[in-house]
């Protein structure tokens, strides 16, 4: 990694600003999104239809849309985010990627690039869906709690664009990382609280403590109240924890976004 850059600044081509890279590379995840208006259309109504059908089925049981609301922010942000990076895969095929990879920019730059880009798109859906929820449900959190909530999905949104990345970078065809994700998504969103609440000695909740996006709902939940509560604060993990692990889930996996772009792989020019 230390020698593709410094063969950079060193070489015939100077090396060119960080900052503009992120934002190109950015903006085009974002414009690509926009653009194919499927993929938006179903994008929001998937999670609608999913928090409806769990509140009207789970009903009987005494959990009502509000436990499901924290539940579906985070499968928005899960799924969105991860598959906003099936474009790496895409790109690679397309030539776009090579030519990324041989500009006089850091390697980080790209790497960034995506995941901004990735996280933009993953953000700017759960919060239409917040807004819809502020509207339709009885919060009744600060709005101080309301942005938290959302710097908090912020932070999920870039821990799973990375790991999207990380993922889909070794990845040469669509059909191979749905598969991939198709095994590893939905496992990791059932185990994160978001359909069952935590029953003390259940095997459910003792695995769901090793997944990471069990704090992120479990913070959400902290953050987002209702006048009737859906969950007990004192079966869920406290808010500083959920704090500390989301941001060391997110820096951890932005650092091996960023170790394995520096690896070459066989469609690489480099």
């Amino acid at each position: 990694m230390q020698n593709d850059e410094s063969r950079m600044t060193n070489g015939s081509l100077a090396a060119v600003p960080w900052g503009p890279v992120v934002l190109t590379l950015a903006q085009r995840e974002l414009v690509r999104f926009f653009r194919q208006r499927n993929r938006v259309v179903g994008a929001m109504l998937q999670p609608i239809m999913f928090w409806g059908l769990f509140s009207m089925g789970f009903r009987g049981k005494g959990l009502g849309p509000e436990f499901f609301f924290p539940g579906t922010l985070a499968m928005i942000l899960l799924f969105t985010a991860i598959f906003a990076t099936i474009s790496i895969i895409e790109d690679r095929s397309e030539g776009f990627l090579q030519s990324v990879l041989v500009a006089p920019a850091p390697r980080w730059a790209m790497v960034l690039g995506k995941i901004v880009g990735g996280s933009a798109i993953a953000m700017l859906q759960a919060l239409v869906f917040l807004v819809l929820g502020c509207f339709t449900l009885d919060i009744v959190s600060s709005p101080f709690d309301i942005l938290l909530a959302v710097s908090l999905m912020a932070v999920i949104a870039v821990a799973l664009t990375s790991l999207g990345f990380f993922i889909a970078w070794r990845m040469e065809s669509t059909q191979g990382f749905h598969a991939i994700m198709s095994v590893f998504l939905f496992p990791m969103w059932l185990l994160s609280g978001s359909l069952f609440p935590d029953e003390a000695g259940s095997w459910l909740t003792l695995f769901s403590r090793f997944n990471p996006l069990t704090y992120g709902v479990a913070g959400l939940r902290h953050l987002l109240r209702f006048e009737v509560p859906t969950v007990a604060a004192e079966a869920m993990p406290g808010l500083a924890t959920c704090w500390l692990v989301t941001i060391g889930f997110a820096v951890i996996m932005f650092v091996l976004a960023w170790r394995i772009a520096a690896t070459r792989t066989t469609g690489d020019l480099l």
